[in-house]
């Protein structure tokens, strides 16, 4: 995995949820969090992992709420809120759940106990939030992908970083084996979560 990482930084990581999910399925693969995890617990003093989601409320089964729940238990800290629904100018029923501003808020509380930041999204809304914690003296990876047609990464938020991973690259360490009983993330297989994660990545 390229990047610059060093044994004694303190790092977190902060991954968009919706935004993860959509690029590792345009490169055709699920990721194991708990590999991902590991891969990062070995490179340096892992802080805190934090994992960004909305969640539809009034639904009587949530089905990305098996995932949370795994990942809740299993050393992610977990940042949710309810989706809110909207009816488009076509008169379609659509969801929004953009996490961006609790993202934000917690890189920049976080700032002060941090060496080293890694942000799995490629929303370039986050140039910005990048530049500001690279003035306190931080460094910031952003993992994403330009492998994707198009890519998932905007070019602002890759110029802004101090070091680009590539997720392709990083796939091989985190992808989930076949027959492995982890929860698999929204949209696998499941028609109903597919459709929420979809409206959620268009409507961010």
């Amino acid at each position: 995995m390229k990047g610059n990482f060093y044994e004694n930084e303190r790092t977190a990581l902060f991954i968009d949820g919706a935004n993860l999910y959509s690029a590792a399925r345009s490169l055709g693969f699920d990721i194991d969090y708990r590999r991902l995890l590991k891969v990062f617990r070995e490179k340096g003093r892992l802080v805190r992992a934090y994992y960004y989601t909305a969640l539809v409320e009034d639904q009587e089964y949530s089905p990305i709420r098996p995932l949370i729940d795994w990942l809740d238990y299993n050393g992610y800290t977990m940042v949710t809120k309810p989706t809110k629904e909207f009816t488009d100018a076509m008169g379609r029923r659509k969801l929004k759940g953009n996490m961006d501003i609790e993202l934000a808020i917690d890189v920049l509380e976080m700032a002060e106990h941090l060496d080293h930041v890694i942000l799995f999204s490629g929303d370039g809304d986050f140039r910005r939030l990048v530049e500001a914690v690279q003035r306190r003296g931080l460094r910031v990876s952003v993992v994403s992908t330009i492998k994707s047609s198009p890519p998932m990464v905007a070019d602002e938020l890759r110029r802004q970083a101090d070091d680009f991973i590539e997720l392709a690259e990083l796939a091989p360490l985190i992808a989930r084996n076949p027959g492995e009983r982890t929860p698999r993330p929204a949209g696998q297989g499941d028609a109903g979560t597919e459709d929420i994660t979809g409206q959620l990545m268009r409507t961010a």
